[in-house]
């Protein structure tokens, strides 16, 4: 992988946003990265309409859309938009490389996927890893307690014998007197 790709990597990895409960990229994000306009990229949406599903594409609620824009601080949308953007998931943006016929798109389109896949092959990766870390930390939770028990035994071995608690008063000594009814 060159350096071209690995810094395109890293910007498209940037662009991802988790939009209820799915990865997604925004029209705009996504139309910057193709090297077209939002308006053209919507435009080629709409004309194929058939070929994008809601769980390939969807429009932003509004709320979900200010709270993007305060969530960024600064609308990196251009300013007032007419309608909330498009966010594409996965298959939507495999999708619009069939709509998209530019070198750019394609080329871009082809490293999108592969970020995709890398993504995936992280998140694998660290599914195994804690997974391995929680079956450790329950082996280690079951040793903790028994150290713990061997250290209060070790620790009552240790202490010093009890003194035995000596009265308080008087000890008198007498001798006993045998009583007897007349």
């Amino acid at each position: 992988m060159n350096k071209e790709n690995i810094i395109l990597t890293e910007t498209i990895e940037k662009r991802f946003l988790l939009i209820r409960g799915q990865k997604v990229m925004i029209d705009s994000d996504l139309s910057e990265l193709y090297g077209v306009t939002t308006k053209r990229l919507n435009e080629q949406v709409k004309r194929n309409k058939d070929r994008f599903p809601n769980d390939f594409m969807f429009q932003l609620r509004k709320e979900e859309f200010n709270n993007l824009k305060s969530h960024f601080v600064i609308s990196s949308w251009g300013g007032i938009r007419r309608a909330t953007p498009y966010a594409f998931t996965e298959q939507g943006i495999a999708m619009l490389s069939s709509v998209l016929n530019s070198q750019q798109a394609i080329q871009v389109n082809i490293q999108i996927m592969r970020t995709f896949v890398k993504i995936r092959e992280y998140l694998s990766t660290h599914k195994v890893l804690a997974q391995k870390l929680k079956e450790l930390e329950s082996k280690f939770v079951v040793h903790d307690e028994q150290i713990k028990d061997i250290i209060n035994a070790i620790n009552q071995l240790l202490l010093p014998p009890e003194k035995p608690k000596q009265r308080i008063g008087f000890n008198v000594k007498e001798p006993k007197l045998k009583y007897s009814i007349k």
